[in-house]
């Protein structure tokens, strides 16, 4: 067998090897690497490459090489799961680099970390001024986890007493103009709904690049023809005015009438309408 051929197999069969692997390992082997799985990594990957192109070595002992640095990391995983000792010792702690807002220069020095380091890992978290800073931490993984002071974290809806409605995961419905069925069906939507909104907006499905329903099941579309403008859907707003008006309606007729039960009555249903009016507006003021 020619030396081009031997090598394209040799190299076939090792990258179905290494991709067999590297799945059995999991996930976190190619994401936020520690120390073991980043030298883990490096080895795979070196004897894997010996593997695919040195034809005069032994390519079993390149495997029995790969199976030990494969079988090594994962038993090694499976211990470390029971163990927070062996978690420490081989996958590290963190090291807290500020507290309260002042930096610990000892364990920037531990960690050799110089404070221009600092300051860039902490703009990557949108945080320009260590003042701003209540605590930040460095992850065994590498990463910096901040949390910033209370009057400097972002207002969010429960700060402000609004409730919101429940959030679901957004389904893309239509990609390249093809519908995605199952998406469709996790919504409980069907294709005549989806039609009928692509008709309300006068586009064609085949002009759809991406369509994607929200958690409140209104059809957001993306089209290859970017010069072409998608009206904006005005149904919701339009019936939470509808129903603000008839809350109104019920309060002034609650003033205007004089019979005490009739009062009674319209002030009883102002007041269901308002409270249905405080459910609705998360879902329909947007």
């Amino acid at each position: 067998m020619q030396d081009w051929m031997h090598i394209f197999f040799r190299a076939l069969l090792t990258i179905a090897i290494l991709f067999l692997m590297t799945r059995i390992l999991g996930k976190k082997q190619i994401s936020q690497l520690t120390f073991f799985e980043y030298i883990t990594g490096i080895t795979l990957g070196e004897v894997a490459g010996f593997m695919s192109t040195d034809v005069e070595a032994n390519y079993m002992h390149g495997f029995i090489a790969l199976l030990l640095w494969f079988a090594v990391p994962l038993l090694l995983e499976m211990l470390t799961l029971k163990s927070k000792r062996l978690r420490e010792w081989f996958e590290g702690k963190g090291t807290v680099f500020i507290k309260e807002g002042k930096i610990l220069e000892d364990n920037l020095k531990k960690e050799r970390y110089t404070a221009d380091e600092l300051l860039e890992q902490l703009r990557t978290k949108s945080v320009f001024n260590v003042a701003d800073v209540e605590f930040a931490i460095l992850e065994s993984s590498g990463d910096i986890s901040v949390l910033l002071k209370k009057e400097n974290q972002p207002l969010t809806a429960k700060h402000l007493g609004i409730k919101t409605a429940p959030e679901r995961e957004s389904q893309a419905v239509i990609i390249d103009g093809n519908i995605m069925d199952e998406p469709l069906a996790t919504a409980g939507l069907s294709r005549e709904w989806l039609f009928t909104e692509l008709e309300k907006v006068g586009v064609t499905l085949e002009n759809v690049f991406i369509g994607q329903v929200d958690a409140y099941g209104g059809l957001h579309v993306d089209l290859y023809d970017d010069m072409l403008l998608v009206p904006d859907d005005v149904s919701k707003p339009l019936l939470f005015a509808t129903l603000k008006k008839c809350e109104a309606d019920l309060s002034m007729y609650a003033l205007a009438v004089e019979n005490e039960g009739a009062k009674r009555v319209y002030e009883s249903c102002a007041e269901q309408m308002n409270c249905i009016l405080e459910q609705a507006e998360p879902l329909l003021k947007r």
